[in-house]
């Protein structure tokens, strides 16, 4: 099993990160390239769709609003992985800034553990960069 983690520090409390980005279905507030994001399932479940219109779905594992994370796995994705599990963390650094994780790990599936592991390290970068932009 590979895994990767991501992390960016930002100059914003984290109660206002984790207002943003907390919620499950908040993805299209910050994430350019999650468009739209749909819940089912009492709000356990989201189906996103991506620029070129191929479903993601995934499954809310845990949430903890007081500690500010949430973990999810994929259930159907256009990534060669099975076994993904990811979390999304935002962690105070102080009364005026934070540091937001999102660590992930995955089995590769016809690709080598280096490979998966780029994709979804590129993913959680350019996110967190596109986080810091939106913020």
């Amino acid at each position: 099993m590979a895994s990767t983690i991501a992390s960016i520090t930002l100059p914003v409390a984290a109660d206002r990160v984790w207002q943003l980005i907390g919620g499950f279905n908040a993805l299209p507030d910050w994430l350019p390239y999650i468009p739209r994001s749909e819940l089912s399932e009492g709000g356990r479940v989201r189906t996103l769709a991506n620029p070129a219109g191929e479903a993601i779905v995934e499954r809310l594992e845990q949430f903890n609003d007081k500690e500010r994370y949430y973990s999810y796995s994929i259930l159907k994705a256009p990534f060669p992985s099975r076994d993904y599990l990811a979390t999304l963390r935002v962690i105070p650094q102080g009364d005026a800034s934070s540091v937001v994780e999102w660590s992930g790990s995955f089995t590769p599936v016809g690709v080598s553990e280096e490979e998966i592991t780029q994709l979804f390290h590129g993913i959680y970068t350019d996110g967190l960069q596109a986080l810091k932009e939106s913020l």
